[in-house]
């Protein structure tokens, strides 16, 4: 099993920046893939950003050129830095880490963006 904590959510403010934090732990083999999603409220859960373990990235389109996520594979730890803020950027956003073919979710952190 391997658990997710992530944390740095909170108010910002538009055109503002906010840094998430990923930190995985338990029996970990090696987690390919790590990357974050968000759900607004009344809206399905979308997904803004991924990384593989040689750092490759893909992100959605509404969040290129803002938003950067990256790893520090050693600690096991995923970063999201959003710039650039939106009003629309408000949303839980969830962590989700692939180990051994199994996908793990953190809890979620609160993100609310005033304009």
């Amino acid at each position: 099993q391997v658990q997710l904590v992530e944390s740095g959510g909170g108010l910002g403010q538009a055109g503002g920046s906010l840094r998430l934090s990923c930190a995985a732990s338990g029996s970990i083999f090696r987690i390919n893939v790590m990357g974050w999603h968000r759900q607004a409220p009344g809206k399905q859960r979308e997904l803004v950003a991924f990384i593989n373990h040689a750092g490759g990235t893909n992100y959605a389109d509404f969040v290129k050129g803002r938003f950067t996520i990256s790893r520090d594979n050693a600690k096991n730890t995923l970063y999201l830095q959003m710039d650039s803020l939106k009003p629309e950027d408000t949303a839980a956003y969830y962590c989700y880490a692939i180990d051994k073919g199994d996908t793990y979710w953190g809890q979620g952190t609160q993100v609310i963006v005033s304009s």
